[in-house]
């Protein structure tokens, strides 16, 4: 304010009031106020020389100050939106499917619209069908978001399939986890055949993952009524040394959510060299644990958390318990994860540790069974987005910060019981599964 009534002296000064309008509504009372700065007790001498008023705008309002008042010689960031052909494809593809495009125009022919065009199985169920910026949406149920509708193009079908299950990120991770997968976006009849059938004959997986087995019984622990509030550590040993000297991998899994991160480590690692990479890869996150579940591998010793105790920075006097349960989540992600490195490093067995973030992004964005959501799901209340579901979305599918707040409390508080449940009746499920000793 100081600055623009210098700039404009010789056009405010005289008898003549006129009014200062501000985004800043302190600024009213600033001139009034009984306990000034020293720099504000000089202004107010300059301020006595002109005859006006302040008055509040809310920004939103001040329009024209707002835009006066930006820096000219400041550019606007570049904006890249990322997208892929295949939603073009899928447009282009409805032309040559004779019963999607009677559907299609039927829900584009407002009153003209007759039955007669449609099928008796899209006769029976028209308002399940959407059709949006060229595309075709079909919803399984009320309650579930709509699928992008993909026509019967076989080569079509067979990129995505592709795209699911042989992407690095995708992780050969079996027909059901594939299936849950491709169903979040797309829609087809028969999908789950044509799943199980791309999945039965993947030559990758047929010769790099070791049959299925029955399991010896397990003792299963309590399903912890958070995110991060218990986890699993673990190691896994016997890889290919990579170019660094890595031979194995450093696991650390959510008991709730089953999320995971994954470090690379030397089969010499150290209770400190575990310590600072649960800081990195853990800590910083989700914050501490409140319970640790390990085997009795000589790394998870007093060395571990006295290094961990004294990267927190704490004082307080914190202490570890032991206590003789066991649990078998880590040992099957050990195993999936063993699956999920041969398979996309089948050609370059040594090149295990660069995929590792893409195994471990596969793992998280992965329905689990005991829970029934992915572990990003959970944690995150959102499905991260993937190259088959970059479609370019628009400015007006982004919520205001009012909006996004509701609909996330009411995932949360919807979401949480659900999940621990799922755990609970998955446990129950397995001890019934066991074969009998």
């Amino acid at each position: 304010m100081k600055y623009d009534l210098v700039n404009f002296r010789v056009h405010l000064l005289g008898s003549r009031p006129f009014v200062i309008y501000t985004d800043h509504a302190s600024l009213r009372t600033a001139t009034n106020s009984p306990h000034l700065s020293q720099r504000m007790a000089r202004w107010l001498s300059f301020f006595a020389e002109y005859n006006f008023r302040v008055e509040y705008k809310p920004g939103k309002l001040n329009v024209l100050a707002d835009a006066l008042s930006r820096r000219p010689d400041y550019e606007l960031a570049h904006i890249t939106r990322v997208t892929t052909d295949l939603y073009d494809r899928i447009r282009m593809a409805y032309r040559n499917d004779e019963s999607l495009a009677s559907l299609v125009r039927f829900l584009t022919a407002d009153k003209e619209a007759k039955s007669e065009w449609l099928s008796p199985r899209q006769r029976s169920r028209p308002h399940r069908y959407e059709w949006q910026d060229g595309l075709l949406y079909y919803r399984v149920e009320p309650h579930e978001p709509p699928r992008v509708v993909v026509p019967n193009d076989k080569d079509l079908k067979f990129d995505i399939l592709q795209e699911a299950y042989d992407a690095p990120s995708s992780g050969h991770l079996g027909r059901k986890k594939t299936f849950l997968s491709v169903s979040q976006a797309f829609w087809w009849t028969h999908m789950y055949k044509w799943v199980a059938r791309y999945v039965k004959t993947c030559e990758t997986c047929q010769r790099v993952k070791p049959a299925g087995h029955a399991s010896a019984p397990l003792q299963s622990l309590p399903v912890p009524a958070d995110c991060w509030k218990s986890m699993n550590l673990d190691f896994v040993f016997g890889l290919p040394a990579d170019n660094h000297g890595n031979s194995g991998i450093l696991v650390f899994v959510c008991r709730l959510s089953k999320m995971v991160h994954l470090a690379s480590v030397p089969d010499t690692v150290t209770g400190e060299h575990a310590a600072r990479l649960f800081v990195d890869g853990v800590f910083r996150h989700h914050g501490l644990p409140e319970t640790f579940v390990s085997d009795r591998d000589t790394r998870f010793t007093a060395a571990f958390w006295q290094t961990l105790f004294q990267l927190l920075g704490t004082r307080l006097h914190m202490s570890n318990a032991d206590h003789p349960q066991t649990d078998g989540q880590t040992e099957r992600v050990n195993r999936v994860l063993e699956d999920t490195l041969r398979s996309v490093c089948a050609a370059t067995p040594r090149t295990w540790s660069e995929r590792l973030p893409v195994a471990e992004f596969a793992l998280n964005n992965a329905v689990h069974a005991s829970t029934g959501f992915t572990p990003f799901y959970l944690n995150e209340m959102r499905h991260p987005r993937v190259p088959l579901t970059l479609r370019g979305g628009t400015e007006s599918s982004i919520l205001s910060g009012g909006e996004a707040r509701k609909a996330l409390s009411s995932q949360v508080s919807d979401l949480r019981p659900v999940s621990a449940t799922g755990g609970v009746l998955y446990r129950h499920q397995v001890e019934c599964d066991q074969p009998s000793t």
